[in-house]
């Protein structure tokens, strides 16, 4: 099926989707394909090694989700 596909397909194909999206929206598009295979390849690589236990060389360079902010209690106007 795809092999009667030429340059001159490929180019068409080029120019439809610059219609389509336009130029200015175009790297933004790519960026955001790159970014989507690469979070799926994380995914894929880490899900054969979830076992909860965190290698040793690894251990320490884990960032925390979230960290605790100090909250002041509002001045009292006793």
């Amino acid at each position: 099926m795809l092999q009667n596909l030429t340059g001159w397909h490929a180019l068409i194909v080029l120019a439809v989707i610059v219609l389509i999206f336009g130029a200015a929206k175009l790297p933004a598009l790519a960026r955001s394909l790159g970014q989507s295979v690469r979070i799926l390849k994380t995914e894929v690589g880490d899900s054969g090694a979830d076992t909860g236990a965190v290698p040793a060389d690894r251990a320490d360079d884990r960032i925390p989700l979230t960290t605790a902010v100090p909250v002041s209690s509002p001045p009292s106007t006793t």
